[in-house]
C-alpha cells in the first residue's frame, strides 16, 4: 500500500504547514504515507545515508523534501512519472504476532514527459532506481504499522547511457543534519555505511538460512574489487535498531 501511495506522490494530507508552508493549501484531512508510520519515538526512515527520526522527520523527508522537490502539491502531475513496484517480498512475523520483518526488491521507472519539460524544474529526463529494503513493522492497537523503514537506493541508470556508465548525476548524499538543514536527516550516517553502484554490498538480511539456520558471515557481505582480498574492501554494511 505504501508503494502505490508513493507512485502518485500522496505524501500529506496532515495539518503541518510549518514544515512546508507551500502545501498550506492542502493542510486539512488524514495522512496517507506518513500515517502508515508507527508512532513509537523510535520509528524511522532511512534513506540515501541519512535516517528521518519520529513522524516529524518522516513528514519532513516525504512532504517537505519529496512533496515539494517532485510535484509541489499533494498527489501526481501531469507528465510526472515515478512508478515504484515493490517485489520479492520476504516477511516475517514475530511468534507473539505483534511484530513484523520484512525484505524487498524495488525496480523504480521516473521522468518527466518531453512536453512538460518548460513547465517541471527537472526539465525532460527518464531514469531507472533498484534499491532493497530492509523493514520492521509493528501492531499498535491492532493495527499494523510500518515502525522503521530502511530503503538502500542501490543503482541509477538512464535511458541512454544504462547503468554501466552511470557514475554522475545522482542524488548527493546529505552531510548537513536537521535543522541545520531545514529538510536534512536527524542523523548522517558515516561514508563506508552509505553505497550507490558500482558499490555492490549486501544489505544485511533480517532472516538466518532457512535450512542452515546460519547467518551469512560479514566478508562475505563484502564487494571487494574482482581478484582481491574481501578483508581488505570497504566494511560490511549494518542494519542498526
Amino acid at each position: 500500500m505504501y508503494g502505490y501511495y508513493l507512485d502518485k506522490c500522496l505524501y500529506k494530507e496532515v495539518s503541518t504547514p510549518i514544515l512546508c508552508p507551500s502545501f498550506a493549501s492542502i493542510a486539512d484531512g488524514s495522512s496517507q504515507v506518513a500515517d502508515l508510520f508507527s508512532d513509537s519515538p523510535d520509528a524511522y526512515v532511512q534513506f540515501l545515508g541519512g535516517r528521518y527520526a519520529r513522524k516529524e522527520g518522516i513528514k519532513r523527508l516525504y512532504i517537505t523534501r519529496f512533496g515539494s522537490r517532485f510535484v509541489g502539491r499533494n498527489g501526481p502531475v501531469h507528465g510526472f512519472l515515478l512508478d515504484h513496484p515493490q517485489m520479492q517480498g520476504i516477511v516475517s512475523v514475530a511468534p507473539d504476532g505483534t511484530r513484523a520483518s520484512a525484505r524487498f526488491r524495488s525496480m523504480m521507472q521516473a521522468g518527466v514527459h518531453a512536453s512538460q519539460a518548460a513547465h517541471h524544474p527537472r526539465g525532460v529526463t527518464q531514469w531507472w532506481e533498484g534499491g532493497i529494503y530492509e523493514n520492521e513493522y509493528i501492531k499498535e492497537e491492532g493495527q499494523w504499522k510500518i515502525f522503521r523503514l530502511r530503503y538502500f537506493a542501490f543503482w541509477h541508470g538512464d535511458f541512454e547511457h544504462g547503468w554501466a556508465y552511470k557514475v554522475a548525476g545522482f542524488v548527493p548524499f546529505p552531510t548537513v543534519e536537521f535543522p541545520e538543514d531545514p529538510m536534512g536527516p536527524d542523523k548522517v550516517f558515516e561514508e563506508d555505511q552509505r553505497m550507490l553502484w558500482p558499490d555492490t554490498r549486501v544489505v544485511p538480511f533480517h532472516y538466518a538460512h532457512p535450512v542452515t539456520g546460519d547467518a551469512v558471515e560479514d566478508e562475505d557481505l563484502r564487494a571487494p574489487v574482482f581478484g582481491t582480498e574481501a578483508k581488505d574492501a570497504k566494511p560490511a554494511l549494518k542494519v542498526e535498531p
